[in-house]
């Protein structure tokens, strides 16, 4: 069963050239870079072997984006911005905010798959393309002026978003933005540890480890006292 509707999810105008939502071009060069980001990563990627996979120039690639580091981050963009809608979508319902903060820390971290559905993109693999790649989308030379075209508004926003929840419990706590990029980063390195380098991290039979250690450290953080599952 399919879960969540599609939304459409706006990414920053700033960041492509041409709107790739707007033409059956434009959906096919991301929809497949995504898929050959995630078969060969980021490094081996070009646009030439994108062009190749659509059956295109790269001149037509070009005119969406200037730079695979630029799709990169559009991906990513288009990624936080649809778990900042359905992480909304998902709480608006919930009162209790232990609850509303328990949903939004299982929902940031817990492995997307294919149920989850999108007409434009693949959302699992753009799961996959963010746990291992999205730190390259931000760790560059150009992050400052990027960052001021707002490039990583919808990732801002999300942290946001749970930061707000934490300080309905805890209005006290002086690390809500700190703790919820931590949260998030670190989920990613434990789940990317887990498939390549599993002496890193832990794994306990019958339970989502990494969701467990996060849940437990976040509530432990901001003296919140929501019981044990």
């Amino acid at each position: 069963m399919k879960r969540l509707l599609n939304v459409t999810v706006q990414v920053n105008n700033e960041i492509y050239l041409k709107d790739p939502q707007s033409s059956d071009l434009g959906r096919r060069i991301v929809f497949a870079g995504a898929e050959l980001i995630d078969e060969v990563g980021f490094e081996q990627f070009t646009f030439r072997k994108l062009a190749a996979r659509i059956q295109s120039t790269e001149a037509s690639v070009y005119r969406y984006f200037e730079s695979k580091n630029k799709l990169l981050i559009y991906l990513t963009s288009w990624y936080w911005g649809w778990m900042e809608l359905h992480l909304v979508f998902s709480t608006a319902n919930i009162s209790d905010s232990y609850e509303k903060l328990d949903k939004a820390i299982d929902f940031l971290i817990s492995e997307k798959i294919n149920d989850y559905e999108s007409d434009f993109v693949n959302v699992s693999t753009l799961s996959r393309i963010v746990i291992s790649e999205s730190s390259k989308a931000y760790l560059t030379r150009q992050v400052d002026s990027e960052n001021q075209i707002g490039a990583f508004l919808g990732y801002k926003r999300l942290v946001h978003q749970v930061s707000e929840y934490i300080l309905e419990i805890n209005e006290s706590y002086k690390y809500p933005h700190m703790l919820v990029s931590t949260v998030i980063e670190g989920a990613h390195h434990q789940r990317f540890f887990a498939e390549h380098l599993p002496r890193l991290t832990d794994h306990v039979k019958g339970e989502d480890s990494i969701v467990k250690f996060f849940r437990e450290m976040v509530f432990k953080s901001i003296n919140g006292q929501k019981p044990e599952k």
